[in-house]
């Protein structure tokens, strides 16, 4: 695991190439604190910071082939290098080391992109041709490892994060407030565009490549369910689900120094603990007198029965609050899914004791596990209904007051298109338009999300909403908050559900394999019963439940946060009168906005670390 960065076409000395080179490193030190290395030519300049996890002796960058016409900068595990390294040799590549770079580099050589579909792992890589003046650079498939580029005076420049591509010279920091508006729906930039204007995304499953001034952008990978009807019985499908699990979690062992495991004592990271080879678990929890904001019960007694060293951090919420600005920071940009600052402490937990976790991220989205995947089925009454009727009775819902059963009246009146944006939602359209003090050219979410629901058209209503968060809450939300809440301690994460062999199995599953009888997943935990006890397989998803709904009410974080709410940054997006009124409903408990008062402060915390304080 490291950071990458780069530039293409700087015409200055090789002096000045690497001092800036070397303040795009320091920018993200944390990302690799073991050693680094630089590549400057006349057209390129490639820096490297390694965290040593495979090959320990070998295996620095940046890397070149053996004509040194190539030089490869690289971040993430190729699992099944072991196998390609052999295809090559066989092939006539000569090796000299042990690493997967090597392996990656050469594959590049003999496969050109078509590499992509040969490679097994998590990566953000780019290869300089020094012949051809072209670089090749490229994501993985669901987006586990992050890649970032712009454009400065004619030059290419790329980062593994954004904070690293501010270092270069030339780069002017401003927001994209068409950005700002879809994160208010979303809790995170949905798109290509960053909250940095200028400065891009490339999205997973895609390759770049930059030649002669022109960026071409390809995508080699679409996470595309094709659910079969006839799958098989209920055994088979658990005995494959079983089997392409256990080798995926083996595969990711491939590791030269000790690896720990995430536990949160629900059925994805108690499945991973339970076949795993190391022996430390981490866990954390907030603590209130009924137990509400933690799950380190469950994650302790399986920890027991498993007999893993369980350490454990419970969160003061004085420590959650000073943490904010520092995952804000480490974020890039702002993310209003709280439970990234608890997954900050858990991996400063591990950090002290092993350089390498395992989590469970990508289950939810690849095995129907979202609470909210049970929705059409309880929608379904109303399908016999003709289309004009439920409009009229959506329509008379809408103008009804606040009750019990509104939500429900306006939901199921509605196309799945129409009610379902992704796992989380902030703002409607109409209120981020009130709240927003300047009009852009930001899209709504309707035309933001229809090109992804026409790929699915002819999906039934679950599947379009798995599709749907593949695409945008897995990359956006869960992935970018793993990668940089561990790389903030130097810590490499893995993530076995999220394997191609994996995803193969789980995009033919039909609906009855993914929920059933009002449970989620429901093969996948039949399928873990037989490593974990019932109690950790039958389980409900609480994620990291954090009691921001309860802690916003309370002081000192009530008068803060009323405080930027009304703030000069605030004041210059936002019209502050409607965010202190959000504030005020919420106190005096007529509304439940906490979700849409953090999101709207986790902005102006970045914002504050970025423009503010760094000024």
């Amino acid at each position: 695991m490291c950071g990458i960065c780069g530039f293409i076409g700087n015409k200055g000395s090789k002096e000045k190439k690497e001092a800036i080179l070397r303040s795009m490193m320091d920018a993200m030190r944390h990302r690799g604190p073991d050693s680094d290395g630089i590549f400057v030519s006349d057209e390129a300049a490639l820096g490297f910071c390694r965290l040593s996890i495979i090959d320990l002796e070998d295996g620095d960058q940046p890397m070149h082939n053996e004509d040194g016409c190539l030089t490869l900068v690289f971040n993430g595990e190729i699992y099944n290098f072991k196998e390609l390294r052999e295809e090559l040799t066989a092939k006539g590549h000569r090796f000299t080391n042990h690493s997967d770079s090597e392996a990656l580099l050469h594959g590049y050589e003999s496969y050109s992109a078509d590499l992509l579909n040969k490679i097994r792992g998590m990566f953000a890589f780019a290869i300089w041709d020094e012949q051809e003046k072209r670089i090749f650079a490229a994501r993985d498939f669901f987006g586990i490892k992050p890649f970032f580029y712009t454009m400065v005076d004619g030059c290419f420049v790329f980062a593994s994060e954004i904070k690293s591509l501010l270092q270069y010279p030339g780069f002017v920091k401003e927001v994209d407030e068409t950005v700002l508006e879809e994160y208010l729906t979303f809790q995170y930039s949905p798109l290509e565009k960053t909250f940095f204007k200028g400065v891009y995304r490339l999205m997973p499953g895609h390759y770049l490549i930059y030649q002669n001034g022109g960026i071409k952008i390809e995508r080699y990978f679409d996470p595309m369910l094709t659910p079969k009807k006839h799958f098989g019985s209920d055994k088979q499908i658990i005995s494959e689900i079983d089997k392409v699990l256990s080798q995926s979690v083996k595969r990711h062992m491939v590791s030269d120094v000790e690896i720990g495991a995430f536990l949160s004592g629900g059925v994805d990271s108690s499945y991973i603990a339970s076949q795993y080879t190391g022996n430390k678990a981490f866990t954390v929890g907030f603590f209130n007198e009924k137990n509400h904001y933690s799950e380190i019960g469950y994650a302790k007694e399986l920890a027991e029965k498993l007999g893993l060293e369980h350490h454990v951090k419970i969160i003061s919420k004085e420590e959650y609050w000073e943490a904010v600005p520092k995952a804000m920071y480490h974020l890039d940009e702002p993310s209003g899914d709280a439970s990234a600052i608890a997954l900050y402490f858990v991996a400063q937990e591990a950090a002290k004791y092993v350089k390498v976790v395992t989590s469970g991220e990508g289950s939810d989205e690849l095995f129907g596990g979202y609470n909210i995947y049970l929705e059409p089925d309880a929608l379904r009454w109303v399908n016999w209904m003709p289309k004009k009727v439920c409009k009229t009775i959506g329509t008379l819902a809408e103008r009804m007051p606040n009750m019990k059963g509104r939500n429900y009246l306006i939901r199921c009146t509605k196309d799945v298109e129409e009610r379902y944006v992704g796992n989380v939602y902030a703002f409607s359209d109409e209120e981020r338009r009130e709240l927003l003090k300047k009009e852009n050219s930001a899209l709504s979410t309707e035309e933001l999300l229809r090109p992804c629901y026409q790929n699915v058209a002819k999906l039934n209503d679950m599947d379009k909403m798995q599709y749907l968060d593949l695409n945008y809450w897995l990359q956006g939300d869960i992935l970018q908050k793993a990668d940089k809440m561990s790389m903030a301690h130097s810590l490499e994460l893995r993530v076995p559900f999220l394997d191609r062999d994996v995803f193969e199995l789980a995009r033919c599953l039909p609906t009855r394999a993914k929920v059933r009888n009002h449970q989620t997943k429901y093969l996948f935990r039949e399928a873990t019963e037989s490593s974990l006890p019932h109690r950790s397989a039958d389980r409900r998803k609480l994620g990291f439940p954090v009691p921001i709904r309860v802690w916003i009410n309370e002081e000192p974080w009530y008068s803060e946060i009323k405080q930027t709410l009304s703030g000069e940054a605030a004041n210059e997006f936002f019209h502050t009168e409607k965010l202190l009124k959000l504030l005020e409903e919420h106190k005096s408990r007529q509304k439940d906005n906490s979700r849409k008062i953090w999101t709207i402060l986790v902005f102006l915390v970045w914002h504050k670390v970025f423009f503010e304080e760094a000024a």
